[in-house]
């Protein structure tokens, strides 16, 4: 009897290891080959909560957007608190010690300066359309108020919710409908915004536009092949979201990565494995950007308030100027730490040269550095001329440039609401915006090849990365660092 049980547990455990060991095989990965890490994003994403049903827990009518708030705080209480301590929210991070500045620094989209249209203050009506809340018109808008709180804005599913000025909902929105659809947030949600930044289409950033709506894998492999929703990278907790732009924020605080979910060293050739250290993935695998839909690389206010000149989106615009776009635009690459350096409100320009907004930082000897692709954006925008510092006009509404074309009015307008100092002599100066690219993630068959970086007529510029030459001829980073560390020894033994 115990040599029969024996027997049948010997063969079940055989059975099993026969079956076992080949589903093992050819599910571990489809695309693993011999000596490769095999890569197990999966196990890292976080498990989409099951979709609530909320169309018989509403019962209207809405007349506004902060009704639905209200409705929405009787189940979720503690929904608003959390949502009036996001960046989302009040458009400014928390206040942080930057290198050279006396002062602890506290930036964001409410108080940053940049080089599209210029900043929000004054401008608060047209450019809190995509904020995240009701009624902010000016600098008097309560953050302490959850009444205010659009939660449709990220949770509406019917695909009818619109905003309008001042955030409020845009008129003939049918608000029950939209609060009957909610769900977690979609790519529609968060494209409503982040893809039409800077006032349009595919304007700001480069590698965020409509055409992420409804991806191929081509276009972006996450969204395209897996229908990943922003929020699968940009995991979220008490309503704050993962992830950090150095064009709005001067700390690397609360961000996201590539190996949040993949191995560094996931490649079957050890020599690619070498370069993560020092070249994002982000490189590699963000060939080019602004794919479908071109990308505003050049603005020039200068030029604007021509009425002889023929207007078109793409190239000139009364009221905002001139504009270079670009398609299918090959990123710039930098050395990149996750920081960046920021001008703020009153800093000195160099009026003659380019004064970079937010330059990365980072260089070859910083070990916390990586070679990561960016989308340069340069301008030409308005600055006093006496005080030598940028100044942030008033474009929308009354008195704005938008409406008087008066570049002394708009400046006027804009000192009184920034509290910097005015002279009446104004100018245009040189500026760039840096970008850095990390959607449109193209399939790894499409990723740079070693030709890209590595060849001939110098495709890459490897002395303003800090290299003497090809690291293939001279080596890598650490081997640069040692040459030229000798190289001041012998230097100072002289």
């Amino acid at each position: 009897m115990k040599h029969n049980q024996k027997g049948w547990i010997g063969g079940l455990i055989f059975i099993l290891v026969l079956v076992s060991v080949p589903v093992w095989y050819f599910t571990r990965s489809a695309d693993a080959e011999p000596g490769q890490v095999v890569d197990t994003p999966w196990e890292h994403m976080p498990r989409r909560a099951a979709h609530v049903d909320h169309k018989d827990l509403f019962s209207g009518p809405f007349e506004t957007g902060q009704q639905v708030t209200q409705s929405c705080l009787e189940c979720h209480d503690d929904a608003g608190e959390q949502v009036i301590h996001t960046a989302h929210w009040r458009w400014q991070a928390d206040p942080v010690q930057m290198e050279g500045r006396d002062e602890p620094v506290s930036v964001g989209k409410k108080n940053a300066i940049n080089n599209f249209c210029i900043g929000i203050q004054g401008n608060w009506a047209a450019c809190t359309a995509c904020h995240a809340g009701y009624g902010w018109e000016d600098e008097t808008f309560d953050f302490e108020n959850t009444a205010n709180v659009d939660c449709l804005v990220c949770h509406d599913n019917s695909g009818g919710y619109r905003k309008s000025k001042k955030g409020l909902p845009a008129e003939g929105v049918d608000l029950l409908a939209a609060a009957k659809s909610v769900g977690l947030p979609t790519r529609q949600n968060c494209g409503g915004c982040h893809f039409r930044g800077g006032g349009g289409n595919a304007v700001k950033h480069g590698d965020l536009d409509e055409s992420l709506y409804y991806p191929d894998e081509n276009l972006d492999v996450h969204m395209g092949r897996y229908d990943f929703q922003c929020i699968d990278c940009h995991q979220t907790k008490d309503h704050v979201i993962g992830g950090r732009a150095i064009t709005v924020s001067v700390d690397n605080a609360n961000q996201i990565a590539c190996t949040d979910c993949h191995s560094s060293k996931l490649h079957a050739d050890a020599r690619i494995n070498a370069h993560t250290p020092t070249v994002a993935c982000q490189t590699c695998h963000i060939p080019e950007v602004a794919v479908k839909q071109a990308t505003k690389t050049h603005w020039d206010w200068s030029q604007a308030g021509d009425e002889e000149r023929e207007e078109s989106t793409h190239e000139y615009l009364k009221i905002k100027g001139s504009f270079i776009y670009e398609k299918n635009l090959k990123p710039e690459f930098i050395w990149y730490n996750g920081l960046a350096d920021r001008y703020l409100l009153g800093d000195e320009l160099d009026a003659d040269g380019l004064t970079p907004l937010n330059h990365p930082k980072g260089d070859i000897r910083d070990p916390n550095a990586r070679i990561w692709p960016f989308k340069v954006h340069l301008a030409v925008q308005p600055y006093d001329a006496q005080y030598n510092y940028l100044m942030q006009p008033v474009t929308s509404g009354k008195g704005g440039y938008w409406n008087d074309f008066d570049w002394d009015q708009a400046l006027k307008l804009g000192s009184e609401v920034t509290g910097m100092d005015y002279s009446g002599e104004f100018g245009f100066a040189a500026t760039s915006m840096y970008w850095p690219q990390t959607h449109m993630v193209a399939p790894k068959s499409q990723a740079l090849q070693c030709k890209a970086c590595h060849c001939e007529k110098g495709c890459i510029d490897w002395e303003e990365l800090g290299y003497p030459g090809d690291p293939i001829k001279w080596g890598g980073r650490e081997r640069m660092l040692q040459v030229k560390d000798e190289s001041r020894a012998k230097e100072a033994a002289k």
